[in-house]
């Protein structure tokens, strides 16, 4: 892209294992990107000052300067001035991060949650574009979501619509990391998938035999992943886990579709991108369980942009607050 062509800005996704950045044009078009671990153990301090490496590694390489730089994190963030109140996974707690990038960079800084960013992207310029309603769930570690509706995305009293994964789908299920019990996410979200099939291997040594030679004998060691790859090759207990994910997933989704009524439920993140199959098993819960009048004109879909979604909509949100291009 040449230097002052049209709109660009950077969008950032911060995750717990790692940052991915790029360079996204006002099509959604990515051309350019850097991708670092996330050093948690640094800090807030130690993974602001990787963000501004990075960030400022594709500007040298650009030549150019952006409308401005959107980052999507993991964690609850305050729609006033882009403090991250929480975010489990890099473990921090009230970290001014919209303020510190602005000081550290001289450029504009918006900062989202990582999933509403990310159903930014879908909405815009991936499996969402030409929708006015549609719903995301994002299945990785966790279960997030987002939702558009008549052409604008949701975003709650307190900036905190979309935390799908924690409605309860079993009152007497696994306790969540949030402390509830049942939630979607400690059920059929990555680390719910693995830790049911730790249990199963352990409750039956015999059907869990195959899987805990992949692991190399250490139940632990177990993960969604090893599922999914056993599943495919047709291991039964793996497929049974497997058709439990997609049968809770597919309740929770039916849930969402009565609610919000979407034309379009987009599927992504990292546990649909590796077990693809579960979409075509969650759309066909979906038709069973929500209403006849919710799913007539319903598509279900999976994500487009896959693991660009995050930056694509971060830069989109940038080059809506600070460019004046509409989210539409």
């Amino acid at each position: 892209m040449k230097s002052g062509a049209e709109s660009w800005a950077i969008g950032v996704d911060l995750g717990g294992t790692k940052i991915q950045v790029a360079q996204v044009d006002s099509r959604g078009q990515v051309f350019g990107r850097l991708r670092v671990p996330t050093r948690v153990d640094s800090g807030a301090e130690g993974v602001v000052a990787d963000i501004v490496s990075a960030v400022r590694e594709l500007l040298d390489l650009q030549g150019a300067v952006p409308a401005g730089i959107g980052v999507g994190v993991a964690g609850q963030v305050s729609p006033d001035d882009g403090t991250v109140f929480f975010a489990p996974n890099l473990n921090w707690l009230d970290v001014p991060l919209q303020a510190d990038l602005t000081r550290a960079l001289g450029l504009p800084v918006v900062v989202t949650n990582d999933v509403r960013a990310a159903t930014v992207g879908e909405w815009l310029h991936g499996a969402g574009r030409g929708h006015d309603d549609i719903v995301c769930m994002f299945v990785g570690t966790g279960i997030g979501g987002g939702m558009v509706c008549g052409g604008k995305l949701l975003t709650g009293c307190s900036n905190n619509a979309g935390e799908v994964g924690h409605a309860t789908v079993d009152l007497h299920g696994p306790i969540c990391h949030c402390g509830n019990r049942g939630c979607l996410e400690a059920v059929a979200g990555g680390w719910g998938i693995a830790h049911r099939a730790q249990e199963a291997v352990m409750a039956d040594p015999d059907a869990g035999k195959t899987l805990m030679e992949l692991a190399e004998g250490r139940p632990d060691k177990i993960t969604t992943a090893m599922v999914g790859r056993l599943a495919l090759s047709g291991d039964p207990l793996c497929l049974h886990l497997l058709a439990e994910t997609a049968e809770v997933l597919g309740a929770g989704a039916a849930a969402l579709v009565n609610a919000f009524n979407p034309c379009c439920l987009i599927l992504g993140g990292g546990v649909i991108e590796g077990i693809p199959d579960l979409v075509q098993q969650v759309e066909q819960e979906v038709h069973r369980r929500a209403l006849r009048a919710a799913v007539t004109p319903l598509q279900v879909v999976r994500s487009v942009l896959g693991g660009d979604a995050g930056v694509v909509g971060a830069a989109s949100l940038a080059l809506s607050t600070f460019a004046g291009i509409r989210q539409s």
